[in-house]
């Protein structure tokens, strides 16, 4: 492992807050609110470690690769103040500057870890093609694996990275390029595919939300359209495509189906953070599931929790979802038909 020391120069820092300060014993960067990176360095495989310590206030801090600049990066974050619970750890791909913990949630993404506040731990985070190893303080037993990360694997920088709220502090960040790191879990494992999903999408580019009129015909109008094709499990991750303007936050997701006789389907589906949903030009479902939109502890996470019944009339049909993102969470849509009996799905 190469040491790379904070004051040796070779850091770059895009972040609301960086210093270097003597911290429990230890020279160490204070970073808050963005990324410190090593731009001499780019590799795509390997492993990085670094030490941190934290206190039980709110945080979400750890490590960065693959990053190709600020908006663009895989992420694995700490989240302290929800120490022994599911969601106190995370790994989220940044598309366009928007994260994506409220897609990837749950088993592979998340893990819990009890944190030992006041004192240094390590952590460890190997990583080869798309899948990824971390090590949370037990540098023996791996916390998470993460089987299946979402970037591209690509050369990038290495560094770390901290949101808002408390800062982190770190110290002995080092890192090894290699295209075997020591991983012990099993990586490669094919992803079930999900039965029915809507495989990909035309997606819009992006506009205000306020364009939008429930008490008219749903007009399309003169946008550009990209296809963007979804994940086994049926998500569409929007952020691939386009990134959040100061006011425009909203895309359409556009599917053609055809049937081949009058017929109704039933449609699951899930979005982050709201949505308008039209059947050939026709508003019939407008749902908000924003982060604490419905109480505090409401987190947004997207899943199969809506249904609806759509009459599709013999021919052609479009479904359209209007999605909008809010605070750059995970911003997302997926969809799944009862069956597909009697359908074509135009791509």
């Amino acid at each position: 492992m190469a040491l790379v020391p904070f004051d040796s120069g070779r850091w770059e820092y895009d972040a609301e807050e960086h210093a270097l300060v003597e911290h429990m014993g230890r020279p160490s960067l204070r970073l808050r609110g963005g990324i410190a990176t090593i731009p001499d360095l780019s590799f795509t495989n390997g492993v990085i470690e670094f030490d941190l310590v934290t206190t039980a206030e709110r945080g979400f801090m750890g490590g960065v690769w693959r990053v190709q600049d600020r908006d663009n990066l895989e992420w694995f974050f700490l989240r302290p103040h929800q120490s022994g619970n599911p969601d106190a750890t995370q790994y989220t791909p940044v598309f366009n500057g928007v994260s994506g913990w409220q897609l990837y949630h749950g088993e592979r993404y998340t893990v819990s870890v009890v944190y030992r506040f006041g004192e240094w731990f390590r952590v460890r985070i190997l990583f080869v093609d798309q899948c990824a190893e971390i090590y949370v303080a037990d540098l023996e037993q791996p916390a998470l694996l993460v089987d299946g990360l979402k970037r591209k694997a690509q050369a990038g920088r290495v560094g770390l990275g901290v949101g808002g709220f408390q800062p982190g502090h770190f110290s002995n960040f080092s890192f090894t390029p290699t295209d075997s790191p020591p991983i012990k879990g099993r990586c490669g494992g094919a992803e079930n595919a999900v039965d029915g999903v809507i495989p990909s999408w035309l997606v819009s580019d992006v506009f205000a939300e306020s364009a939008l009129d429930d008490s008219q015909s749903l007009d399309l109008g003169n946008r550009t359209w990209t296809h963007l094709e979804t994940e086994h499990s049926g998500l569409a991750n929007l952020a691939r495509v386009t990134g959040l303007g100061d006011a425009a936050k909203t895309v359409f997701a556009r599917k053609v189906i055809h049937s081949d006789h009058k017929q109704t389907k039933r449609l699951d589906f899930g979005f982050s953070d709201r949505v308008r949903v039209y059947l050939n030009g026709q508003p019939l479902f407008r749902g908000n599931d924003a982060y604490q939109s419905r109480d505090y502890r409401f987190l947004g996470s997207i899943g199969y929790y809506d249904a609806l019944y759509l009459s599709l009339q013999e021919g052609r049909n479009e479904l359209v979802l209007a999605v909008t993102e809010d605070l750059g969470f995970g911003w997302g849509i997926q969809a799944k038909l009862g069956d597909l009996e009697g359908l074509t799905l135009e791509d």
